[in-house]
């Protein structure tokens, strides 16, 4: 029997990269997926339902949840996945800023604290998981570069994420709802690639980076081992693997 027969997962942003990884890594084991994107999600798995939304919007946050409990009777997991990214660098016009905050803060946080609150009555009815996906910026920096200064809202949205993770964690654990982020490093995706000319990552960046399936799985070791509230790093050029659960003091700073 799959590890996950009869749970109901919703995933953000699932369209390619991460998002992706993880919706079929979840169907593989058994659940129903509600694959969602602003462009058009996976289609044609067994038990995955591709919606197409935008969840910075309240409307599109309420259709996705009203869909998924018509289409599977319940809400077991949800990982907030959905991102957006762009250079923004301090130096840029008030009017620049403004629009940039708006194109972030909507996707990375406002869509996270909507999504997550519609879903959270459904996961009480049984216990169930939350997986918000960070950045290692969080984390004590191992390598120059963390925090790049040219994406000052991208870096402040998932040090945001922090506050989620562990205001909500407290909260639900009586209901047995795990809330946990994953912070990763240079993951292997279309927006990284984005990042570079033709799409193309430098031979020697490319031989570490970590691979889009290696984070899925590291989702679904986490829900499988139970612990809550913790920021759980991965670093580019090293195995990807659930570490020893830390002291609460650590839980989000590391």
């Amino acid at each position: 029997m799959a590890t996950l027969d009869g749970k109901t997962a919703i995933v953000t942003g699932a369209a390619q990269g991460i998002g992706q990884a993880v919706a079929q890594k979840l169907q593989k084991q058994g659940a129903h997926v509600v694959s969602v994107d602003e462009n058009p999600a996976i289609t044609g798995m067994d038990n995955v339902l591709g919606l197409q939304a935008d969840v910075s919007q309240r409307a599109e946050v309420e259709r996705i949840v009203a869909t998924t409990l018509d289409r599977f009777g319940g809400i077991d997991i949800l990982v907030n996945n959905a991102a957006h990214w762009r250079p923004t660098p301090v130096t840029s016009s008030w009017e620049q800023a403004l629009e940039d905050w708006d194109y972030i803060m909507n996707t990375n946080l406002k869509g996270v604290l909507m999504l997550s609150r519609a879903c959270v009555p459904h996961l009480k009815q049984g216990g169930g998981h939350i997986i918000n996906m960070s950045a290692y910026y969080v984390l004590p920096a191992k390598t120059p570069g963390t925090n790049s200064p040219m994406t000052d809202l991208y870096n402040a949205s998932k040090w945001a994420l922090n506050g989620f993770t562990d205001a909500w964690a407290s909260q639900l654990a009586e209901h047995n709802v795990t809330v946990n982020a994953i912070c990763m490093g240079a993951t292997d995706t279309p927006m990284l690639r984005g990042a570079f000319p033709d799409g193309e990552l430098p031979p020697e960046f490319a031989a570490t980076v970590i691979q889009a399936d290696d984070i899925a799985q590291l989702v679904l070791d986490i829900m499988a081992d139970g612990r809550t509230g913790e920021n759980i790093g991965a670093w580019a050029g090293e195995p990807v693997a659930l570490p020893p659960r830390k002291a609460p003091n650590k839980r989000i700073t590391g």
